[in-house]
């Protein structure tokens, strides 16, 4: 990088004013990015620049898609949102149909979903929609070879009944220091298969989301994960939502969509209440997981989800906690909580989308689930 393009761009972070200090002048395109930039991050003590206007802020929004790549353009609408308060302006159609669709823009519209006027509710649709497909395109397969793989290394026996079910690679491997030079072959011990493989289901999943404000992008990913799910005949799955009440969104998993309108982000929190519906899900303990993805703030009874808690794992269910199911991890969450859940042996830990495939491949093998967060995540 050359001297100059450096002062260009620390003068574009800067902005101008006294906030400059490099000396440098801004023309043509340079002159109009820093301004599509001083619209919102400007310190000068203006009100951001786009004011209440419908119109400006559409132009702006053609700007930003115009100067830079898409990853920017979703950092610079999201900061404008909280920024500014234009949360109101994504309910005129227009606006929607000029944004840049992410997960945190989904979370948003979820949010607006009770006081958007009809119109804007079809071209919200179409933003969400438009961000599911990407994320199923995204982690649909990787979760599908994730799953299966594991339920069958979990159907893994020394004495497969048939020919068929022998898996010849790991057989031989296991029996190379048989190997008999002079016939030039290897001569098995033992033998290294499947189980018969079942049609009927093998595990079931429950997935129990809270759904207060902070937990909106947890909310998208895990509908997105739950309608996956859902789709192998192997799972039952099941998705629950949760504030104050409890609502099964079971029967939309077709459609995450529909799901994802289906919730109500914000309001309060009986974790103990969801885990007390999700337990009735369950008809077989030692074959079930049960996630729960909460930031663990507590509204209902404290000590009943606790012992509800332990109940799970002394019956056999895999129970997992994900304080956030995010790209963004779980700077806020209730740190007594998870330290007690930590101590029964149910570790709370926040989970990428991108590893959450790996993990539900070691809760259907039954792994240690806190020795595979401490090798992947941070937690």
């Amino acid at each position: 990088m050359t001297d100059d393009e450096r002062l260009r761009r620390w003068r574009l972070v800067l902005g101008g004013g006294d906030a400059d200090g490099t000396g440098l002048g801004l023309e043509g395109l340079d002159s109009r990015m820093d301004a599509a930039l001083s619209a919102v991050y400007d310190q000068g003590g203006r009100e951001g620049g786009l004011g209440a206007s419908a119109p400006r802020v559409a132009r702006w929004l053609g700007d930003i898609r115009a100067y830079f790549p898409s990853t920017v353009v979703q950092v610079m609408q999201k900061d404008a949102i909280e920024k500014l308060n234009l949360t109101r302006l994504l309910l005129e159609p227009e606006m929607l149909e000029a944004v840049e669709p992410d997960v945190h823009l989904v979370g948003t519209l979820l949010a607006l979903n009770r006081v958007m006027p009809d119109q804007a509710r079809e071209s919200a649709r179409a933003v969400v929609r438009k961000v599911v497909d990407e994320l199923e395109r995204r982690l649909a397969q990787k979760t599908r070879a994730a799953v299966t793989g594991a339920l069958d290394r979990s159907a893994r026996t020394h004495r497969p009944k048939r020919v068929a079910d022998i898996d010849w690679d790991r057989t031989i491997r296991a029996n190379l220091k048989n190997y008999l030079p002079e016939k030039n072959t290897v001569v098995p011990s033992r033998l290294v298969g499947y189980a018969r493989r079942q049609r009927s289901v093998q595990r079931e999943v429950v997935l129990c989301i809270d759904q207060s404000g902070s937990m909106a992008a947890s909310v998208v990913y895990s509908s997105v994960f739950g309608a996956v799910l859902a789709s192998m005949r192997s799972l039952k799955t099941s998705l629950v939502v949760f504030d104050t009440a409890v609502v099964d969104l079971t029967d939309q998993l077709h459609d995450p969509v529909e799901l994802l309108f289906g919730t109500q982000l914000g309001g309060g929190t009986d974790i103990n209440r969801a885990i007390a519906y999700s337990q009735g899900l369950i008809t077989r303990p030692t074959d079930s997981i049960f996630v729960l993805i909460s930031d663990l703030y507590e509204g209902g009874v404290r000590e009943e989800m606790l012992r509800r808690v332990a109940a799970m794992t002394q019956a056999g269910v895999q129970v997992i906690v994900l304080l956030a199911l995010s790209d963004e991890g779980a700077p806020f969450y209730d740190h007594e909580n998870a330290a007690a859940l930590a101590a029964m042996g149910v570790p709370a830990f926040a989970c990428t989308p991108d590893a959450f495939p790996d993990l539900m491949a070691a809760a259907i093998e039954r792994r240690d689930i806190a020795q595979w967060a401490e090798r992947h995540l941070a937690v």
